[in-house]
């Protein structure tokens, strides 16, 4: 174990050392291209391939900077629920004694299925977690309903009021309550006889690794671009307006030019944009084409802005960490391409309990298909914390 450790710390100091060269091989270069352009000579077409190529190196090392470590252990079986395994492996069967059937926890819905042991619903959620980029910096609510509800107070209900004095009854004008109705997210992994056959695979391990992908790209998306029509409501769906203009159900913006010499003010401009409480916690989010563009920015004294990853930490821009997001658009007209700000404090994240299993050997034979579906919603719950930058 300890070989391992020492392995791991020694993998991640060589991928550090290399992040590092790679960065500063790479200013270098971006510095020749922009010497190139000021002399009006025009960048060479070689030059600009090289910056690219190194682009693409710089985000295969973050990403693996960023990555959890992988488990060195053996997994174990997730469930003793033998009645769950024995359902999985078989279908449900006439031999199960009435307490198993009991304890297969069959849900009331219509499309029928099975609940999940608690268990595999905590690994698909930390499969989701290492996956799904919002998951990290988002909040997370467990429900048992179909809509989490939860109340806001933009300022009522508190004053001040001596130790003796009578406390009069608040004003509950300020106060909203906001709802996070839960989408249902499917996927429809198949196994083979030979695998369900196997007393040795785990079964609960190969479902969560099959729906992990699925759910972690229909989640990545809805979080940021979803409509909240059976789905989590992503939140450049809300009306974005000018910040002087920014009211509560809105979220409130600052415009972006890179094309200006101040594009570095530009980004220190929305970093000072949201209010302090929820700057000290704040962090960019845009996509890694965005990110390719600010990775060439300079301050005033020539400075980059950007800053390589470091073990286990994100990138960071003017010290503040970055979270790379797919769905978040590229710089274009109209486009808010970059959001900074708390976005834990931001937007929630609803996982309803309970996932369900429905075991289907009929429709593709001679697969068994497993039709499993979970249950998430999401939206904003503070439209303060976070500001947008629109180009």
């Amino acid at each position: 174990m300890v070989k391992e450790v020492k392995a791991q710390t020694g993998a991640m100091k060589t991928l550090n050392a290399e992040l590092m060269a790679t960065f500063e091989a790479y200013k270098q270069t971006n510095d020749q291209r922009l010497n190139e352009l000021e002399q009006a000579s025009g960048a060479d077409p070689l030059l600009v391939e090289k910056l690219n190529k190194m682009d693409q190196r710089l985000d295969q090392l973050s990403l693996k900077m960023a990555r959890p470590a992988e488990p060195n252990e053996p997994s174990q079986p997730l469930s003793q629920n033998t009645s769950w395994r024995t359902y999985l492996r078989q279908g449900v069967q006439p031999p199960l004694s009435g307490v198993e059937m009991k304890a297969l926890n069959r849900d009331d819905d219509q499309q029928g299925g099975v609940l999940a042991p608690p268990e595999l619903d905590r690994l698909i959620e930390s499969r989701l977690m290492q996956r799904t980029q919002m998951r990290q910096i988002a909040r997370i609510r467990q429900t048992t309903s179909s809509v989490y509800r939860k109340p806001v107070s933009q300022g009522a209900g508190a004053s001040w009021v001596g130790e003796t004095e009578a406390r009069p009854e608040t004003d509950l004008n300020g106060l909203e309550l906001i709802e996070f109705p839960a989408g249902e997210l499917y996927a429809m992994p198949a196994a083979t006889q030979t695998l369900l056959e196997d007393a040795y695979a785990d079964l609960e391990e190969w479902l969560a690794d099959e729906v992990e992908t699925t759910f972690s790209l229909q989640e990545s998306a809805a979080f940021v671009t979803g409509d909240g029509q059976a789905k989590p409501r992503g939140f450049l769906t809300y009306e974005t307006v000018p910040d002087a203009a920014h009211e509560w159900g809105k979220l409130g913006s600052i415009p972006g030019d890179f094309t200006l010499p101040d594009a570095g003010d530009q980004l220190i401009d929305l970093i000072h944009t949201p209010q302090s409480a929820y700057r000290r916690n704040g962090r960019f989010v845009m996509n890694r084409r965005t990110a390719a563009v600010v990775r060439k920015l300079k301050d005033g004294e020539g400075r980059y802005l950007w800053a390589p990853s470091t073990a286990g930490e994100n990138a960071t821009i003017l010290g503040h960490p970055v979270t790379e997001l797919e769905d978040m658009p590229d710089i274009g007209a109209d486009q808010a391409a970059i959001a900074f700000g708390d976005f834990q404090r931001f937007y929630l994240i609803v996982d309803r309990q309970g996932t369900r299993v429905l075991r289907d050997p009929y429709s593709a034979k001679p697969y068994v298909l497993f039709y499993t579906t979970k249950r998430v919603g999401g939206g904003v719950q503070n439209f303060d914390a976070v500001k947008l930058m629109v180009f």
